[in-house]
């Protein structure tokens, strides 16, 4: 009698996936369930990191005063998973009770962040149908009279500040994380070299640090010689301005809807 695993090793081999060398360049804690998708699809993923998360450059210096001051807020909107982990280390740290975030209205700009709040039991009151800052903003109700903080990583773009400021909201934007350059192991490089069929992107760093590591000309070699598959618009833009071409871009912004993005190119 077959075993259980027969079953998915048929699906994996009628996948358009099947076979498909696939570079993986999120932070490393957070490929896995990239990783795992893959694999289920019978592809083989190609695991190069090549950005981290660090506390930022004021070592939370202005998130911890944020969050002395919680209760002086009426919204806290989270734009990564990060954010969340981040802000409630810090919270943790400070001996600051649990609850506290249940005390203000939360916002959330994608199902992996909203999973990322119900993990410590909070819900986001508002959750755009796109997931990107310009409709984030169109879900937080009469922002205007109201106070936020946005605990943000360092180089976020201003496209929420701004919008919410100019919708007459007070805003505190801190740095809850920076994202930095990870070093790419021999073992990773030499599984570059031997091939990609697909190359994914999650985010504007893991473009340029890509193209940091890699270099210029390797990397727009392998775009050119793979399919280039990016998470969001914003991400394509990046790849874009740095010379590398773009196949498909992601309809539904999240790691389900790359994978999505993937059959279709493969």
């Amino acid at each position: 009698m077959p075993g259980d695993t027969d079953g998915l090793q048929d699906t994996a081999s009628r996948t358009a996936l099947h076979g498909k060398r696939i570079l993986v360049t999120r932070a490393a804690m957070q490929a896995q369930d990239l990783v795992a998708r893959l694999q289920e699809l019978g592809a083989v993923p190609i695991v190069l990191p090549v950005i981290q998360t660090v506390p930022p450059a004021d070592n939370y210096a202005a998130l911890d005063a944020a969050l002395r001051q919680l209760a002086s807020f009426d919204w806290v909107v989270f734009t990564s998973p990060n954010g969340v982990s981040h802000t409630w280390q810090r919270l943790t740290a400070l001996g600051l009770e649990a609850h506290a975030l249940r005390t203000v209205r939360l916002a959330a700009i994608g199902p992996a962040t909203t999973a990322a709040l119900a993990r410590h039991g909070l819900q986001a009151a508002a959750v755009p149908e796109r997931y990107i800052a310009e409709a984030l903003l169109e879900a937080i109700p009469h922002p205007a009279g109201q106070r936020f903080l946005l605990p943000l990583a360092d180089l976020a773009r201003d496209t929420l500040r701004l919008g919410l400021q100019a919708a007459g909201a007070e805003v505190v934007a801190v740095p809850a994380y920076s994202t930095v350059l990870a070093e790419i192991t021999p073992e990773a490089r030499m599984a570059l070299d031997t091939g990609v069929d697909i190359l994914t992107f999650t985010s504007g760093s893991t473009v340029r640090n890509f193209v940091e590591q890699v270099g210029v000309s390797t990397a727009q070699r392998l775009a050119a010689q793979a399919r280039v598959v990016t998470i969001g618009p914003m991400t394509a833009a990046t790849a874009r301005e740095l010379g590398l071409r773009v196949d498909v871009v992601a309809t539904e912004h999240t790691i389900a809807g790359l994978v999505d993005a993937m059959m279709t190119t493969a």
